[in-house]
């Protein structure tokens, strides 16, 4: 575990804070309403999302995050929760996890960290049942051209100080690439983020 690893994990919600409060936590509360059945999060992070499921309807949540440091601080948000939940250690782009197995796979800031989110997209459409629904809020390349090219030109230092984010990911694209129809977008922004991390996406997609 690298020692920058453990500081952006004890920096990661304080550093949410204020957007969280200006309406990103709305924004995932929305967004996880239709989480139901059996549940699989990826890049779950600190929990953030956990106070957000919906108290009932919820069968099992696997909750996987590949980073010890974030993982600890996921478990003790975990153990006061009544969530049917469990923490796996894994990558987005090798989920040990049956074909087939979830009604819904949730995304929430982490499609922008993955080392290949193609492969991750595969491997989530994978473990999702025929019909199964992907939940997603990422932020994601601007459609404005300026600041897409300041995000293009500030993204390899971005990437290195926030821990693999990468600012510029066309990621609706990639869904729609990755075998989901997307039934569900909303475009927005991120509040109180800096403006090359402002464009969000929300919505959900089919396993088609």
């Amino acid at each position: 575990m690298s020692i920058w690893g453990r500081v952006f994990a004890a920096l990661y919600d304080r550093t949410l804070a204020a957007s969280e409060e200006a309406g990103l936590a709305e924004r995932r509360r929305a967004l996880l309403a239709a989480a139901h059945g059996r549940v699989v999060e990826l890049g779950a992070g600190t929990g953030l999302n956990l106070a957000h499921y919906p108290p009932g309807g919820i069968e099992e949540l696997v909750l996987v995050e590949p980073e010890e440091a974030m993982a600890r601080r996921l478990r003790r948000r975990l153990a006061s929760s009544p969530l049917p939940a469990r923490v796996i250690s894994a990558r987005g782009e090798s989920l040990p996890l049956p074909d087939g197995h979830f009604d819904v796979a949730v995304a929430t800031l982490v499609l922008c960290t993955v080392g290949d989110p193609t492969r991750t997209l595969s491997e989530l459409r994978r473990v999702l049942r025929p019909g199964g629904r992907l939940l997603f809020l990422e932020h994601v390349r601007a459609e404005e051209p300026k600041l897409a090219r300041w995000q293009d030109r500030i993204d390899p230092v971005w990437s290195r100080v926030a821990h693999g984010c990468h600012c510029n990911r066309a990621t609706l694209g990639a869904l729609e690439r990755s075998g989901f129809a997307v039934r569900e977008v909303e475009r927005d922004r991120i509040p109180k983020a800096a403006a090359f991390v402002r464009p969000m996406i929300a919505g959900a997609a089919e396993r088609d």
